[in-house]
């Protein structure tokens, strides 16, 4: 009898201690990957912030539950356009991107950065979050995906290979953009507005296919373009807000705890990501021109500040043109949503002009 029980309770513990090693292979296949793609690497917001924040952060915060691997879309080849398509086939499971990749799909993308608009960064701030579930319907709608952040590179600007002293002196000029909105404002103040990739940048410049650029300040001192420029124009067209958004299938395959700790993890990216494009600006104008400059090299170029009666074509534009050519664009219902989101923050209104 006796040897009958201690039988049986091997057997049972053996049977125990099969089912734990059962589970121990379970828990490690339970671990989570999420394949991820970020914005330009060798821009500092994927340097600083978004590689490190899936290569490693997540990882350690999480024990290993979740796993991130990220690389740039600039050394996988991608197109902008491209991603966000991705992460709705689940080829990605998390994006960083720009409104300018996913304005195809709607003009509502755009609304949270129309060109020349908003002039403080903490306002900018204000119609990001405003406008947040607004952006985050459409992410789900158009693209299967839960927005998770809104965050903003550093003011975009102009960078010419000749002196511009005004903004009339921007007449005719040929000026690359990369959104629609900064299309609007270059044709606003007579010029001709050419899409041209950051990456051939450079050569445009010095082919003369285009006389400006318009980038952002650190995109312009990382990018190296004080070396095919000699001049700056410091006349505020835009903010370059970019997103963060998760494939909505990942999403959901987490467990409530787990999304909690993601959640939280990317409000303190965010935050992190805000405050330092509050400084960004005045390093890279620094070290575009004259210095000091504690990141690098000196890029020597002249840089123009716009005058009072700049600053009011500026906004001329922004309010006669921009605004409503995207509230055309985008269509009523659209505009009237803007108008009580973002429009009640700065006061403004979208309204497509009577033809």
């Amino acid at each position: 009898m006796f040897m009958k029980t201690i039988k049986n309770y091997l057997v049972s513990l053996l049977f125990c201690l099969a089912v734990a090693g059962f589970s121990g292979v379970l828990a490690a296949s339970d671990t989570i990957i999420i394949k991820a793609v970020g914005t330009w690497g060798y821009f500092t917001n994927y340097q600083k912030h978004e590689g490190p924040f899936w290569n490693q952060r997540i990882a350690d915060v999480t024990g290993g539950q979740i796993i991130g691997e990220i690389k740039p879309h600039t050394e996988l080849g991608l197109q902008g356009y491209e991603i966000m398509r991705l992460v709705k086939n689940g080829v990605f499971d998390f994006a960083f991107g720009l409104p300018g990749y996913v304005v195809p799909e709607s003009e509502i993308f755009e609304g949270a950065d129309l060109s020349s608009l908003v002039q403080n960064i903490d306002v900018q701030k204000q119609v990001a979050n405003a406008y947040f579930p607004t952006l985050e319907r459409a992410f789900a709608e158009k693209y299967n995906a839960k927005l998770m952040m809104l965050y903003p590179f550093p003011s975009q600007m102009l960078w010419c290979d000749q002196q511009i002293s005004n903004i009339e002196d921007l007449k005719g000029k040929r000026i690359r953009v990369f959104l629609t909105t900064l299309g609007d404002f270059v044709e606003g103040i007579g010029a001709i507005p050419v899409s041209v990739p950051f990456n051939d940048v450079p050569d445009a410049l010095r082919k003369g296919i285009v006389d400006c650029v318009i980038t952002g300040t650190m995109s312009a001192y990382t990018g190296e373009l004080y070396k095919v420029a000699s001049y700056g124009f410091t006349l505020r067209v835009g903010w370059g807000l970019a997103f963060g958004a998760m494939n909505m299938n990942k999403w959901n395959l987490l467990s409530d705890k787990q999304k909690t700790l993601l959640q939280k993890e990317i409000s303190v990216l965010t935050e992190k990501m805000w405050q330092e494009t509050a400084t960004e600006d005045a390093i890279a104008l620094a070290c575009l021109s004259d210095g000091p400059c504690s990141i690098g090299e000196t890029g020597k170029m002249k840089l123009v500040e716009p005058s009072d009666a700049d600053l009011i074509v500026r906004n001329q534009i922004a309010t006669e043109v921009i605004l409503p050519r995207w509230a055309e664009r985008c269509g009523p219902e659209c505009a009237a949503n803007w108008n009580r989101t973002v429009g009640k923050v700065l006061d403004l209104r979208a309204e497509a002009k009577a033809r």
